[in-house]
């Protein structure tokens, strides 16, 4: 065989073997990425919700670590506080929901938003949260109200659900 005979005989290996094999290392990079950068939005947004429960634990008196809501009447400067803290939690919500929801999530992204759902049920739980739905989903994504409204119809009074 000649050098050219060679040489040809290796452009073919490399088109038959390597051209499939660089795709495929691209491909499995490109994938790797994503769920990297999936899993650094999640863990922003995980550290973002410690530094909500930090507020919420600065606030002792307004009780909302309590798993239901308490009924003692609050002073105007607590009503407030606490419509503030829960308008950060719910911009906390919405910004999980559009960067990690999907209809059609994969495994991996469908483990990372079950936190979320879970975070959601929990405060959907409590009727306080419930009552301040209204004014706190003002101007936010049509498709994050829905899914929250979802959720917090499930837990409200069926003697609601009648007189609706």
């Amino acid at each position: 065989m000649t050098w050219f005979e060679w040489a040809e005989a290796l452009s073919y290996v490399v088109t038959v073997v390597g051209l499939p094999l660089a795709i495929g290392v691209f491909i499995y990079e490109k994938r790797r990425e994503r769920q990297n950068e999936g899993e650094e939005i999640y863990q922003r947004l995980s550290d973002e919700y410690t530094e909500f429960l930090k507020l919420v634990l600065a606030n002792p008196d307004l009780q909302l670590l309590r798993k239901q809501s308490a009924n003692f009447p609050l002073t105007d400067e607590q009503r407030e506080r606490k419509l503030v803290l829960l308008s950060i939690l719910i911009s906390l919500f919405e910004r999980a929901f559009l960067l990690v929801y999907d209809e059609s999530m994969d495994h991996q992204t469908r483990r990372l938003w079950q936190s979320w759902e879970d975070y959601l049920l929990e405060w959907c739980e409590r009727q306080d949260f419930r009552d301040a739905l209204p004014g706190l989903l003002q101007g936010e994504d049509e498709e994050f109200c829905a899914h929250i409204q979802r959720i917090a119809s499930r837990f409200a009074s069926p003697k609601l659900e009648q007189s609706v």
